[in-house]
C-alpha cells in the first residue's frame, strides 16, 4: 500500500510540472488559428473575467478556449481547499456557471497553480495587464502561474492576429 501511495505521489508531482503548460496552450497550429479567429470581435478581456470570477474564489489560472466548437473563458478559482472552474460569458463579462473541479488531471493542475499563487504578491490580473501594456496590440489568451527557481511567475500567452507569444511576468 505504501509503495503504491509513493508511486502515485511521484506521478502527481511530475505531472504537476507538465500539466500547467499543456493546459495553458492550444496544442497545434489548427487549434491556435481556430482560437485566434474565435477571439476576433470579443469585447471581454481575460482580465475582466478574472475580476468577475473572484466572486467564486481566488483566481489561480485563466484561458480562452474553444470547447465543443464554442469560445469560452475558463478560470480556475480556489476557495479554502476547494477548486472550481468558472466559465465567464465572453459577451457580458459575467459568470455563466461555476462547477467544482473533480477530474483528477484538472484537480492536480489546480493544486499546482494554487501552490504558485500562495507565494504570489501580485494578482494574475496585474500580470496579464502588465503583459498587454508591454506588448501593444496583443490580447491575453491565457495566464498560468508557476514556480521558477522558487519564485512565482505568470506565463502569459498573447495573440495579435496570427502572431502568438508567451511572456513571463513576476508575481513576487
Amino acid at each position: 500500500m505504501r509503495k503504491m501511495t509513493m508511486s502515485a505521489v511521484a506521478f502527481l508531482v511530475a505531472w504537476c510540472f507538465a500539466m500547467p503548460i499543456s493546459w495553458a496552450q492550444p496544442h497545434d497550429d489548427k487549434e491556435r488559428a481556430e482560437l485566434a479567429k474565435a477571439l476576433k470581435g470579443v469585447k471581454t478581456p481575460l482580465q475582466q473575467g478574472l475580476t468577475a470570477s473572484a466572486k467564486e474564489g481566488k483566481p489561480i489560472s485563466a484561458k480562452y478556449e474553444v470547447e465543443e466548437g464554442k469560445l469560452q473563458l475558463s478560470i480556475y478559482t480556489m476557495k479554502g481547499d476547494n477548486f472550481s472552474e468558472v466559465i465567464v460569458d465572453h459577451t457580458s463579462g459575467k459568470i455563466a456557471k461555476a462547477e467544482p473541479i473533480t477530474h483528477d488531471a484538472d484537480l492536480a493542475a489546480a493544486k499546482a497553480q494554487s501552490e504558485a499563487m500562495a507565494k504570489a504578491k501580485r494578482t494574475l490580473d496585474a500580470a496579464a495587464s502588465e503583459a498587454v501594456k508591454e506588448n501593444k496590440g496583443y490580447r491575453v489568451v491565457s495566464v498560468f502561474p508557476a514556480l521558477k527557481d522558487g519564485h512565482p511567475v505568470a506565463d502569459v500567452t498573447l495573440v495579435k492576429g496570427a502572431d502568438w507569444k508567451t511572456v513571463s511576468e513576476k508575481l513576487d
